[in-house]
């Protein structure tokens, strides 16, 4: 009996350790859980047995159980039965983890939206466009090579845009061109052009020193928005989403993710060591909400310049529990809306005859940042180098988790979508579409 009960002790200290050593991971592993599932229902308009079989199915976020409030717009998820997290729904700016019971309840503003346009033919408004046929599209081909990167979860929507028409749509089962999907880090690509808005409108100089009051007693001070728009600050930042990290804690631990960047000491010398960081995409949605001198204007000017100007309508950018957009990861849209954003860079952001910005800004964003090995520009990535073989070098893309990428190709006249839940073959799948187009 003595043994017996000395087992049972062991086991339970032995338990109580492995909890108290893996609270962090248990924490996130909930909390990914639990926001992941809020956007997808709320915003994405999916069940929670779509989004757990699909979304949420990998090790070890399938450890997770999710508890789903329609009504009142929550989800719980318990990671083990050990630690929840709990994630709320706010109409306008999506799902947010809870730190408290307080902010479950907690009053926020809100972005003023425009009406969308559903008479105007795509892409300039949202109405269907008129059948066009080019004679020097091979459409067999085309549709040959869309059609290999689907199925097994590889493809959820791709959409091929030439010379403005849309030549070729195709989505997975339980998504259409209504559907809303999650962008991921092409939200950064996003973040950085209201910077392009702001600089085409005079109201911000990129060679400008960071405005942040930390860094103005230590060599930080000379850090400048450039060198954070190309990432290459040299600021310390773990991006590793496979551990506990910066990017980790950021987004699942902390109320105001602007600032977590702000507070890292310089590793390397500015502008000469390139280290991508979803941190420094947060803190720049910091600085352009200090730049506005309500949290209101803020959080309008993203749509009102920029997102509903183009007619993205659809789009939502989800904001942290400080109400700073989310620059880093957190903008959902339909693959249409998506597209229209890539079609205002093709069109040297010209939209419909009105300028946003001009192709200085495009070369700006298309120019290698410093030790980046040609691979990324300030916000966008490139093919500088030729990483795409078979893809013209002055193709850039933006690029989210898993594959998410909107790609545009100036010769060629092209805006490409790809949305999906794993990468996929891209240089194989990118020269399909240039040799189906003659």
């Amino acid at each position: 009996m003595k043994i017996l009960k000395r087992i049972l002790l062991l086991t339970a200290v032995i338990l109580i350790i492995l909890v108290i050593s893996n609270y962090p991971k248990l924490n996130i592993l909930a909390g990914y859980s639990a926001k992941n599932t809020a956007s997808s229902v709320f915003l994405g308009e999916r069940t929670l047995e779509f989004t757990d079989k699909t979304d949420n199915n990998f090790s070890p976020v399938n450890l997770a159980t999710d508890l789903l409030d329609i009504k009142n717009k929550f989800v719980v998820s318990s990671a083990l039965g050990l630690l929840t997290r709990k994630a709320v729904y706010r109409e306008g700016l999506g799902a947010v983890l809870t730190l408290n019971v307080n902010d479950e309840t907690a009053s926020y503003l809100v972005p003023k939206r425009a009406n969308a346009d559903n008479n105007t033919p795509f892409p300039y408004g949202n109405a269907p466009q008129k059948d066009t046929v080019f004679g020097n599209i091979n459409y067999k081909k085309l549709r040959e090579t869309v059609g290999a990167i689907f199925g097994e979860n590889k493809s959820r929507a791709v959409l091929v845009i030439y010379k403005d028409q849309l030549v070729l749509e195709k989505y997975a089962d339980g998504f259409d061109k209504d559907s809303r999907i999650l962008g991921w880090s092409m939200t950064k690509s996003l973040m950085g052009t209201v910077f392009g808005v702001l600089q085409h409108q005079n109201k911000i100089d990129l060679q400008d020193k960071a405005p942040i009051a930390s860094w103005q007693k230590d060599a930080r001070k000379n850090i400048t928005i450039n060198n954070l728009l190309q990432m290459n600050s040299g600021l310390e930042w773990d991006e590793n989403y496979d551990e506990i990290s910066d990017a980790t804690k950021m987004l699942f631990l902390e109320r105001d993710m602007t600032k977590m960047q702000a507070e890292k000491p310089l590793q390397y010398k500015t502008n000469a060591s390139w280290n991508y960081s979803s941190g420094t995409s947060n803190l720049l949605s910091g600085i352009l909400r200090d730049h506005f001198k309500t949290h209101q204007e803020y959080l309008d000017f993203w749509y009102t310049n920029l997102i509903d100007k183009i007619g993205m309508n659809s789009m939502v950018v989800e904001s942290d529990l400080a109400g700073n957009y989310v620059a880093s990861s957190y903008a959902w849209a339909t693959a249409r809306d998506w597209a229209k954003f890539g079609l205002l860079y093709l069109h040297n952001g010209n939209w419909n005859g009105e300028e946003l910005f001009t192709k200085k800004w495009v070369d700006y964003i298309t120019t290698p940042s410093p030790t980046s090995n040609g691979a990324y520009g300030a916000h966008f990535w490139l093919n500088a180098e030729k990483q795409f073989k078979d893809v013209p070098k002055n193709m850039y893309f933006t690029d989210g988790y898993q594959g998410q990428r909107v790609y545009v190709l100036p010769d060629e006249d092209l805006v490409i979508v790809r949305f999906g839940l794993s990468w996929f073959e891209e240089n194989i799948f990118l020269k399909g579409v240039l040799e189906s187009i003659d």
